[in-house]
C-alpha cells in the first residue's frame, strides 16, 4: 500500500519527544532515526521502535576511510535496522568495503548512498563545492558509483528520481527526502516535489517530516498525505 512508502523522521532531540511522536502517530510503520536523536539516546530509541514492530531507517550518513566505514557498518548490524546511509563521496573503495562488511549477515541493512544533500542547490554545488558537473549529472554519477560498488540504492531528490530509475534499473532502491505536499512549506529543502509526483517519478520511499510532524494536527496531515497517495 502506498502509505507504507512514507518514512517519517524522528527529527527531535530527546527520547521523550520521540516517544510522544510515536504515540501520536501509531499508524506510521516506517521511521527514520537521524544523527541528532541517535547521538542523544543511541540504541534505546531503536529498541523502542523494534518493540513497537516498526521498520527503521538509520540515517547516520557514514563518511570515512574504507576500514573505518566497514567497521561501522559491521557494528550497525546488531541494531537490525532496515536502511542505512553512506555518503557516496566516501569513494569506491569505502563503498565496496561497506558492502563486504555486511554481505554475509543473516539480516543486514540495505545500504543507501547519499548522492547530494537536498539542501544543496546547483549554485552551491558549483561555487561552494567546486563541482563542475550540472547537479542532475552529479547525482547520477554518484548513484552509478553506488550501484557499481554493490550498494542497494541511493538517497536522492525526487527531481533526480526519474533519471536515476531509468539508468540504474528497477531493482535499485530510491529513497527521496525533499518531498513536500503542495499545501506545505518547503523549509530548507531546495529540490522538492509533491508525494504523488515523486512516486510517479520512480521513488520507492518518501521521507516526509515537517509537513507531518510540525503540522498543527500531525495525525490529520498524515491522513491527508495518505489519501493523496491512495489515488495513485
Amino acid at each position: 500500500m502506498n502509505h507504507e512508502k512514507i518514512i517519517v523522521p524522528l527529527d527531535v532531540p530527546t527520547l521523550s519527544e520521540a516517544i510522544a511522536l510515536l504515540d501520536l502517530l501509531p499508524q506510521v510503520s516506517f521511521w527514520k532515526v537521524g544523527l541528532e536523536l541517535f547521538v542523544n539516546c543511541g540504541q534505546e530509541i531503536l529498541t523502542i521502535l523494534h518493540n513497537r514492530q516498526k521498520r527503521i531507517f538509520l540515517d547516520l550518513k557514514f563518511h570515512d576511510i574504507p576500514n573505518t566505514l566497514a567497521g561501522a557498518c559491521c557494528s550497525v548490524q546488531k541494531y537490525q535496522v532496515d536502511l542505512l546511509t553512506i555518503h557516496a563521496t566516501a569513494g569506491r573503495k569505502a563503498l565496496q568495503a561497506a558492502v563486504a562488511a555486511v554481505e554475509n549477515a543473516n539480516q543486514r541493512p540495505k545500504l543507501l548512498a547519499v548522492t547530494l544533500l537536498t539542501s544543496i542547490n546547483s549554485r552551491e554545488l558549483a561555487f561552494d563545492l567546486k563541482i563542475p558537473l550540472e547537479l542532475p549529472e552529479y547525482a547520477l554519477q554518484m548513484a552509478l558509483l553506488a550501484k557499481e560498488s554493490g550498494l542497494d540504492g541511493a538517497i536522492c531528490s525526487p527531481q533526480e528520481a526519474a533519471q536515476l530509475r531509468q539508468v540504474c534499473g528497477e531493482d535499485f532502491l530510491l529513497v527521496c527526502p525533499g518531498v513536500r505536499p503542495s499545501w506545505a512549506d518547503a523549509g530548507d529543502q531546495r529540490r522538492v516535489m509533491t508525494p504523488e509526483k515523486a512516486i510517479a517519478a520512480g521513488a520507492d520511499y518518501l521521507v516526509i517530516g515537517r509537513p507531518i510532524t510540525a503540522a498543527d494536527n500531525p495525525k490529520l496531515a498524515w491522513e491527508r498525505i495518505c489519501q493523496d497517495l491512495s489515488n495513485l
